[in-house]
């Protein structure tokens, strides 16, 4: 429990110490244009492969239950409200984290062992906003176009479905997919996504930051990175669709 509580108090000052540079330019920018450029191109492709199915999914079995009911104008509530809410902040932010949270991880780690960042704190450069503050400025700022992106495409798997494959009719279906949904979702899935961007950074960087023991200690903390930064904005996730959407 000791060696638990030690842990977190490392990373929570090292998340503070990298929260400071981020706040305070200059940094890198260069680093971060980079950074968010790669993220979004690499993890557009697996984002709408994911969100696209989903919405389908949900579509097809949404409209089984409401067929029960008479009721299936409702149906692209659903999808919207799922896509909006859930659905899509969750599944880009699962996907940030194994592509670009591990390859941080990877990158920061291999610079550690070849005492790279070693190097560069001998130079009088500051590693953290040269190196680490980039990189979870970049994650924070290309999840949410992620997120928006997986939005389009798990309403037009939802479209699709509904309306080329179950033979709904698209007036219906235009007209009521905004029904219960409002900006709020939209930006409340940007908020979250934002701050699930930032907690994937910070703990893909820590994790290579100080990885130690060659290979297998970089190999142990790129999966370590993706455990729990998944385990961290799941608990994060439940608290912040409390404060946006409880009510």
């Amino acid at each position: 429990m000791l060696d638990t509580l030690a842990a977190l108090g490392r990373f929570g000052r090292f998340a503070a110490r990298v929260t400071w540079r981020i706040l305070t330019p200059p940094w890198n920018a260069e680093d971060f244009h980079r950074h968010a450029w790669t993220v979004a191109i690499r993890c557009v492709g697996p984002v709408l492969a994911v969100t696209f199915p989903f919405g389908m999914v949900i579509a097809l079995q949404g409209l089984s239950i409401f067929d029960l009911f008479g009721a299936q104008r409702l149906l692209p509530s659903l999808i919207s409200v799922a896509i909006l809410r859930e659905i899509s902040p969750v599944m880009a932010s699962v996907l940030v984290a194994a592509q670009a949270g591990s390859a941080y991880a990877a990158e920061l780690g291999a610079m550690r062992i070849k005492e790279e960042l070693d190097a560069t704190e001998v130079m009088a450069v500051d590693s953290l906003r040269w190196h680490v503050a980039p990189r979870v400025a970049a994650l924070a700022f290309a999840c949410p176009i992620l997120n928006t992106l997986g939005d389009i495409g798990g309403l037009a798997g939802g479209f699709v479905m509904s309306v080329w494959i179950q033979g709904e009719n698209a007036g219906v279906f235009m007209a009521n997919l905004w029904t219960f949904t409002h900006v709020g979702d939209l930006l409340g899935g940007i908020v979250k996504t934002a701050t699930f961007g930032l907690i994937i950074g910070m703990v893909a960087c820590y994790h290579g930051f100080h990885a130690t023991g060659g290979a297998a200690g970089v190999g142990k903390g790129v999966n370590d990175t993706v455990v729990r930064a998944t385990l961290c904005f799941f608990a994060a996730n439940y608290l912040l669709t409390s404060a946006f959407f409880s009510a």
